[in-house]
């Protein structure tokens, strides 16, 4: 008995009046027909497949170069801590919000590390399966000769006057001759190369994880430390030694090689800039004196942007100033302090700032706050600048002076740079009864309440350097190269499948060649071209 036919859903029909009557735009949903649900470990498995995908990683690898920009525009507090206290004491309500941001820690914040360890999770994620993918393609054979050569690229045919055996066997050489893996399948030759696309692909992800890896656990090991050198003293690389000082997590006092470095002399080359007024630097340079244990010194140059290497550390020359010499002897002519102090510069034509502690050998702590100004010239409002960065003998010392606590018994340490007033009284100032205290170079001057006197005995230079070290640097090189390579081999080794298909042909045989290649090759056809000729060459000369 036949069955009842089934109702069917009325159907939207078309309004357009140009189509036909009947004409149904869509279908209706039917009834009951509810999406699967996925469940908890379905969409593990779908996010994984996301976040292991290759767009997401080059999404991710995006993202964390645009993390690293905000590293490159203010300082970080691992490589310029003295930048980060001047830009909050410039922008102070900026910094507040930077610094919640963790900006000023960029490569240590958390949204940063969140980018990149996605990033090394999605290329595993992703290089694992290929890999394995990859190598079961080496090792599978070359496809089976396609039943109408004639439908695929650069479809070639041509007759040679041989017999079939001779003709596959001719092909075999040639395919193999070009660089491909063939297989015989009956009376025709596969052949199939560039796989070293697909290797070269894959070596670029690894290096790039290798790069990854390098860098955020090798960089552990290594250490960043600034130092300010005056001229004529030494430095010794110890951890004492250093102003500040930032080791990576792993660091040990192993790390830091042994080595002095010596301040003998510095030059700088300024150009005057006739819209400001102020001179700006054309060429720096250090002239220092080197040694390592067991050896005499030597002598060094140090540039802007052309650091010094000392065994795996790096100098690099950061800042320089003038660092004014100065002696404060107590009533009964005893020196208390005698030295030069870095003075660092405040605009271009090297007006500076300076703080000089005189903790002991006087009957009160006292600090001094003064400005050196290398060509002075004074405001009509009584205060002074400088018009050049040239030091002469009009060179001008202007100090304040406090007596009181210094801090510097309390067991913490206190920035050499700067000087907290809160608890010293000012007794040589605008808020003293007795003025400034103002020296050129080989003055001296009573200080107040028969405390002694100070003398600017003379002038020297200093420069501030940054000392890096980095076990690093050759295994980044290296994974460099391998990304470079890796991206060259994937971009120009072509992946093709080559066929040569021989036919008996009356006294003769028939030859079919054609190829297939993966994803755009424009070259295809001539490679098909240039297999037949060199094929129908071998069979010409086998039977010369």
């Amino acid at each position: 008995m036949a069955s009842a036919p089934r109702s069917k859903a009325p159907t939207e029909r078309s309004g357009d009046p140009h189509r036909p009557d009947d004409h149904i735009d869509a279908e209706p949903a039917a009834d009951g027909i509810a999406q699967p649900k996925l469940g908890p470990v379905g969409y593990l498995r779908f996010f994984w497949r996301q976040l292991t995908s290759m767009r997401t990683a080059l999404v991710l690898l995006l993202l964390l170069a645009l993390a690293a920009v905000p590293g490159s525009l203010v300082p970080q507090r691992s490589s310029d801590p003295n930048g980060v206290i001047q830009y909050e004491q410039n922008n102070p309500d900026t910094f507040q919000v930077l610094d919640a941001l963790g900006v000023f820690s960029t490569f240590s914040s958390p949204w940063f590390s969140a980018i990149y360890l996605l990033l090394f999770i999605s290329l595993v994620g992703c290089i694992l399966p290929r890999t394995k993918h990859h190598l079961d393609a080496l090792r599978a054979r070359p496809p089976k000769t396609p039943a109408r050569l004639s439908r695929l690229v650069g479809y070639t045919e041509q007759t040679a006057t041989t017999d079939v055996e001779t003709a596959v066997e001719a092909a075999r050489a040639t395919l193999r001759g070009a660089g491909y893996r063939v297989e015989r399948y009956r009376d025709s030759i596969s052949g199939e190369r560039g796989y070293l696309r697909e290797t070269g692909n894959l070596v670029f992800h690894t290096a790039l994880v290798g790069v990854l890896v390098t860098v955020g656990i090798g960089g552990g090991f290594g250490y960043t430390g600034q130092k300010v050198i005056i001229q004529d003293t030494s430095f010794t690389n110890s951890l004492a030694s250093y102003d500040s000082f930032n080791p990576g997590r792993f660091f040990t006092d192993d790390a830091l090689e042994p080595f002095s470095v010596r301040l003998d002399d510095f030059e700088g080359s300024y150009e005057l800039d006739p819209s400001t007024g102020n001179y700006q630097p054309v060429d720096f340079t250090a002239h220092l004196s080197t040694r390592t244990p067991g050896t005499d010194w030597t002598d060094a140059d140090l540039k802007v942007n052309s650091p010094l290497e000392l065994g795996g550390t790096k100098m690099y020359l950061l800042g320089n100033g003038f660092a004014p010499v100065v002696t404060v002897r107590d009533p009964d002519g005893e020196v208390a302090f005698s030295g030069p102090v870095a003075f660092l510069p405040q605009d271009g034509n090297l007006r500076s700032l300076g703080v000089i502690k005189v903790p002991d050998g006087l009957d009160e702590q006292l600090g001094f706050l003064g400005y050196f100004y290398p060509d002075p010239l004074e405001l009509a409002d009584g205060t002074y600048t400088s018009v050049s960065p040239h030091p002469g003998t009009s060179s001008l010392l202007s100090l304040t002076l406090y007596k009181g606590d210094l801090g510097l018994d309390a067991g913490v340490s206190v920035n050499a740079y700067s000087l907290n007033v809160d608890n010293l009284t000012q007794i040589a100032g605008p808020k003293a009864d007795t003025p400034a205290i103002q020296l050129t170079q080989g003055q001296t001057a009573e200080l107040p309440d028969g405390l002694g006197t100070i003398e600017f005995t003379g002038l020297q230079r200093f420069v501030s350097v940054e000392f890096h070290h980095d076990p690093t640097e050759g295994w980044v090189l290296l994974f460099a190269l391998l990304i470079l390579g890796g991206l060259l081999v994937s971009l120009f080794v072509p992946r093709r499948r080559m066929w040569i298909a021989v036919s008996a042909d009356g006294d003769g045989v028939r030859l079919e060649y054609a190829g297939l290649a993966r994803g755009e090759d424009p070259g295809l056809e001539a490679a098909v071209a240039d297999v037949a000729r060199k094929h129908a060459a071998r069979l010409d000369s086998r039977r010369t």
